[in-house]
């Protein structure tokens, strides 16, 4: 499931290797959304997925989050789209947290002091064997074996 809008730019698939690449909440609904600083950045992201030549992986947390604001304003037609996105989008994995996660979850959040979503986000990703994290939190460490891809950081050119 692709956005469609401006060229796309290789600046952030330049950054996140050759996948699985990790991708965080803000990511899915900067994309579903079209915002217009980091659409543009995303949309090669997506892209590739769609076309199979990059795997996206997120957890069962990303769906809870995106859901959250459009159920709460009854916007049942995006609550839908973000669902169809996470679960059905071409490329796009939403990988289990269970009790191996929760573990390094737990082990993460100790040596980092992460908040528990983050710190499942950033297990789940391990797990999974990403190459890289992509998010815009600031506040997320790189850790040994998966570099945190920040946005505001990535080059459009």
């Amino acid at each position: 499931m692709t956005d469609s809008g401006a060229a796309p730019s290789a600046g952030l698939l330049a950054a996140v290797g050759a996948g699985p690449v990790a991708v965080d909440t803000a990511c899915f609904i900067y994309f579903a959304e079209g915002h217009p600083q980091y659409a543009p950045l995303l949309r090669p992201l997506f892209a590739a997925a769609d076309v199979g030549a990059l795997a996206l992986v997120t957890t069962a947390i990303t769906l809870l989050e995106v859901l959250v604001v459009p159920l709460r304003a009854g916007d049942e037609a995006l609550a839908s789209r973000y669902e169809r996105l996470l679960t059905q989008g071409r490329g796009i994995t939403l990988v289990e947290t269970g009790a191996a996660q929760a573990r390094l979850a737990a082990q993460l959040r100790a040596r980092t002091g992460i908040r528990v979503p983050d710190a499942l986000q950033l297990a789940a990703a391990l797990s999974a064997g990403c190459t890289a994290f992509v998010t815009n939190d600031r506040a997320l460490p790189s850790l040994p074996g998966l570099p945190v891809v920040q946005l505001g950081a990535v080059r459009t050119s």
